[in-house]
């Protein structure tokens, strides 16, 4: 997998995954349900942000949650027990090496997981090899490049700029979501769709700019600062005006604007 996990692993980074997973519930999840008795895997659940909404869309299917991290799937099984949720077990394992028997699953959802991963498309490869003829992929990733707000500012795509860079030192991609269409067909998935979600925010919508503008994005790049100052990608003033620019669209006459990307291949 990647060298860490860029955004790390502290309370506030999980905080911050579940504000963004219960704000883009309806945007990124409305049109994902798996029939009751289906078998499914979602592979790099995390601290089970995604978990919770996959289970809850799917009451009657069962679901093998599964990450590289142990302290992480502890986090997960916690929050899936308090919202009383029992069609979820949890799997320590890697996407390189997955601790199954060959082709055992009938779907695989992974969401946010393979911008982190050095080599995604052997990951796909894998995946693909645990699912059953007729099974289904689901993709879902995020696209730094794709960010765009008013009022504009130099300073903020530095800033983002430095989220990206980093993640593309630690071995991963955070501009990966224009790529799933050609990821997924060389990987050997046929019947492939992807569609953009974009995200878009303003003071009509205060819902999305604080759960998003605020909570979601501008907090995982603020959240960059110490590392991309000490790696010397930026300078601590640019990066603190860009973080302020960044803000300054959550204000009455600002807008902000990201797509994510969904993609869906057969077996």
């Amino acid at each position: 997998m990647t060298k860490a996990y860029v955004h790390g692993y502290d309370l506030q980074e999980n905080i911050r995954l579940q504000d963004q997973a219960n704000t883009l519930i309806d945007l990124l999840h409305s049109d994902t349900a798996y029939p009751a008795g289906s078998l499914v895997l979602e592979a790099g659940c995390g601290v089970g942000a995604q978990t919770l909404t996959l289970a809850r869309n799917s009451p009657g299917a069962s679901i093998v949650s599964m990450d590289i991290s142990a302290a992480s799937i502890l986090q997960a099984e916690e929050k899936i027990r308090a919202a009383g949720l029992t069609n979820v077990r949890f799997q320590q394992g890697d996407l390189y090496s997955l601790p199954f028997a060959e082709a055992p699953f009938d779907h695989v959802f992974v969401c946010f997981v393979l911008e982190h991963l050095n080599d995604p498309g052997l990951a796909l490869q894998r995946l693909k090899a645990c699912l059953r003829p007729g099974g289904t992929m689901t993709v879902i990733e995020g696209d730094h490049g794709s960010a765009f707000f008013y009022p504009d500012s130099r300073a903020a795509h530095a800033a983002i700029s430095c989220q990206v860079e980093l993640q593309s030192r630690a071995g991963g991609n955070a501009r990966i979501g224009r790529s799933l269409y050609p990821l997924l067909v060389t990987a050997g998935f046929s019947e492939v769709r992807v569609s953009p979600r974009m995200v878009y925010a303003d003071s009509s919508r205060p819902e999305i700019v604080d759960g998003f503008t605020k909570r979601t994005f501008t907090a995982m790049i603020e959240g960059v600062r110490q590392s991309a100052i000490e790696e010397g990608i930026i300078d601590p003033a640019t990066f603190d005006r860009g973080i302020q620019a960044l803000y300054r669209t959550t204000e009455p006459d600002g807008t902000f604007c990201y797509t994510f990307f969904k993609a869906v291949g057969k077996t």
